[in-house]
């Protein structure tokens, strides 16, 4: 919905909170006019039911209001006598519509003077619960959010089991766009595994105002941009979803608006230099390791079972002649070449097919192995004495899976670009050769119509040959460089869907996704922040020092105020 639609929305409620609610007004005292008139009626209706005027903020927030409107129609018809169980079924189950029947149909009196405490422990329950759910849905759309590490795309920064803080703040919080949907949770009801919100209405996209810019290798939650699936994990194709309801994702910003970014073998060149990362930065690659004699559990262990990937076949180039090697393989599996000598063709055996180990059973490398290794852990691994060799792998094969997914800028998870990333109000040259790059963020992230007849490119109907950009984007990518899906694979992360910034782990589970009997705590990463230099600190004993103080400081303290 533009602005001008949700001006007409709001006088619509306006005008159905007015027909419903006149009369009501006028019983206490008050004008009837007053019920017309857009947040004074508000203010007005607050002091009607002896509630802070500060409510009114509420109603006008997001997601929150939709947990104040039903208690503000409780409220209301109480106020005029309507306590019974009935009564407040019957206004919340209508939508607030009956209001209506106690206006119009109803010679209800003004209570003036009623009580506002529950007089039931039920009662007093449900007013706890209602504006405790309020409250922590205020400080999670606008402050902290949870968030658990699901992948390891970020794997030795962030571990799969890492329970974090994102904080909304540092970058200004943006304001939630679906205005219809289950407080506290994204885009799935928990249990019932229903979808959490309604697509329509939407509300512009909005962002308070932060204190930080995102910086380059700052690491980021935002929202999927090519997220396709109703649910993080359920396999579903074609799903539209509101940019704050699609999946949020976590990765390291490698390139902010306005760089030139390009991967060369792996690593990240802004501008034409290689990116120095964090020192809490490790990165991972596929590493080529060779063995003097064939793998087994004590070689494995050695060099870390976590890091194994897969072995590697070899190929007799005769075989490569007489076959044709895509027959062998199974759909969406693909091979890559390590390297050739003049008998045989070498390729990572992790993405090969079952069909062609079982065919070249015989040819296996059973000591070349393909391992996922920081440059550290590589290094140490060289000085092993089973160790033969140790090579970094590098995706030497062009494929359109690479952004921007077209044959004439094809390039391989290691080496791609060099790309622009747009920056708000920055006026590019477009062509036919660099549309592809741009095309999605020109049309889906932008909103423009645009047509392409050869060299031809139209913008909204008129022909263009520039384009200037309307917000910033980003280019995000894992530490674990060959098992990460990030802008390698679907491009630009558009400013609008940014979330937050993570800051705090607060608790670290190995095994997470294994079921809670093979849950391991983490200890040494609990409470322990996200930034910084130097190995991480954990302040857990310092959190239960102070806990565990002030129980018997809470104890006295009330002890002592009973005497006096």
């Amino acid at each position: 919905m533009n602005i001008t639609q949700w001006i007409i929305f709001i006088l619509i409620i306006q005008v159905i909170h007015f027909l419903g609610t006149w009369k009501l007004y006028v019983k206490a005292g008050r004008k009837a006019w007053e019920a017309a008139v857009p947040v004074y009626n508000a203010i007005v209706l607050m002091q009607i039911i002896r509630r802070p005027k500060w409510w009114v903020i509420l109603l006008f927030i997001p997601i929150i209001n939709l947990l104040m409107f039903p208690v503000i129609w409780v409220e209301t018809i109480r106020s005029y006598g309507k306590n019974s169980l009935v009564d407040t079924w019957l206004v919340i189950l209508t939508l607030g519509f009956y209001i209506y029947y106690v206006n119009y149909a109803l010679d209800v009196k003004y209570i003036e003077d009623r009580s506002l405490h529950p007089t039931t422990g039920l009662g007093e329950w449900v007013s706890s619960i209602v504006f405790a759910i309020v409250a922590a849905t205020f400080v999670h759309t606008y402050f902290i959010q949870p968030y658990v590490i699901p992948t390891s795309s970020l794997e030795k920064t962030l571990l799969v089991g890492d329970f974090l803080f994102v904080s909304k703040f540092h970058y200004g919080a943006r304001t939630p766009m679906t205005t219809v949907a289950a407080p506290m949770v994204h885009d799935t009801l928990p249990i019932v595994g229903l979808k959490s919100y309604l697509n329509k209405p939407q509300l512009p996209y909005f962002r308070l105002p932060g204190f930080q810019k995102i910086k380059r290798n700052d690491i980021v939650v935002f929202s999927w941009p090519a997220d396709t699936v109703r649910q993080f994990f359920v396999k579903e194709k074609g799903v539209r979803k509101p940019i704050d309801k699609k999946s949020n994702y976590v990765k390291r910003c490698v390139g902010v608006p306005g760089d030139t970014i390009s991967v060369v073998d792996g690593y990240v060149h802004i501008n034409g230099e290689k990116t120095i990362l964090p020192d809490r930065a490790k990165p991972m690659f596929f590493h080529v390791v060779t063995t003097k004699n064939a793998l087994d559990n004590n070689v494995l262990n050695a060099l870390g079972r976590k890091n194994f990937t897969g072995y590697t076949i070899r190929i007799p180039k005769e075989v490569l002649q007489k076959n044709n090697v895509p027959e062998l393989m199974e759909k969406g599996t693909s091979l890559d070449e390590i390297k050739q000598d003049s008998a045989y063709v070498y390729y990572t055996g992790s993405f090969a097919s079952d069909k062609i180990k079982n065919y070249l059973k015989a040819e296996d490398v059973r000591n070349m192995n393909l391992f996922n290794l920081t440059e550290a852990e590589a290094k140490k691994i060289q000085k092993l004495t089973a160790v033969e060799s140790i090579t970094k792998f590098s995706f030497k094969k062009p494929s359109t899976k690479i952004f921007p997914q077209n044959a004439n800028l094809a390039g391989t998870e290691d080496n791609l670009g060099p790309i622009y990333i747009p920056k708000a109000g920055a006026t590019i040259n477009l062509n036919a050769k660099n549309l592809p790059l741009y095309k999605k963020i020109i049309t889906e992230y932008e909103g423009n119509t645009l047509a392409q007849a050869g060299n031809q490119i139209t913008i909204n109907g008129s022909v263009a040959d520039k384009y200037t950009f309307k917000q910033d984007y980003f280019w995000m990518m894992g530490d674990n460089r060959h098992q990460s899906e990030d802008s390698r694979y679907w491009g630009f992360v558009p400013e609008n869907h940014i979330v937050g910034k993570p800051v705090f782990i607060w608790m670290s589970i190995d095994g997470i996704n294994d079921g809670f009997a093979n849950w391991k705590p983490r200890w040494n990463r609990f409470f322990t922040t996200v930034g910084g230099s130097g190995e991480p600190v954990s302040y857990l004993k310092y959190f239960l020092l102070i806990l565990v103080a002030y129980f018997p400081f809470d104890y006295f303290r009330k002890k002592k105020k009973k005497t006096s």
